[in-house]
């Protein structure tokens, strides 16, 4: 493997785990303080019982509701051409993939940066950013 050929880039999507108890105010925030775009998205996922879609400028903004939480976590996309060869480069330069955090599609990880910040890994797409 050619670590040279290996490449990041920041994805548009941003989820924020929010505590049951915090939610509702959480969304009226972004609703009614704020005044963005949200909307609820129906999700079937074993630890994010509710999820609100938030227009935030150029990227979207999840807010998800989980139950087994104390405080908000803020998680962030990343992508890459070829997940695979990611993955082993990560390896190689002790970051372990932590994909038990959160069930998602078997070709994409969660890791972590030094300082527990979650990432999804996710494969970097065409001209169209949400595609």
């Amino acid at each position: 493997m050619d670590q040279n050929n290996v490449k990041f880039s920041g994805g548009i999507n941003i989820a924020v785990k929010i505590p049951k108890s915090k939610y509702e105010k959480t969304v009226s925030f972004y609703r009614d303080i704020l005044k963005l775009e949200i909307t609820e998205k129906p999700i079937t996922n074993s630890t994010v019982s509710r999820t609100h879609e938030v227009k935030f400028g150029n990227n979207i903004l999840w807010l998800d509701c989980v139950e087994n939480y104390t405080h908000s976590e803020t998680w962030l996309e990343l992508r890459t051409p070829d997940i695979e060869n990611a993955v082993e480069y990560l390896r190689q330069n002790g970051i372990e993939t932590c994909d038990e955090l959160e069930e998602i599609p078997k070709e994409n990880h969660w890791i972590m940066d030094p300082a527990g910040t979650v990432f999804i890994l996710d494969k970097e797409r065409g001209a169209n950013p949400v595609e």
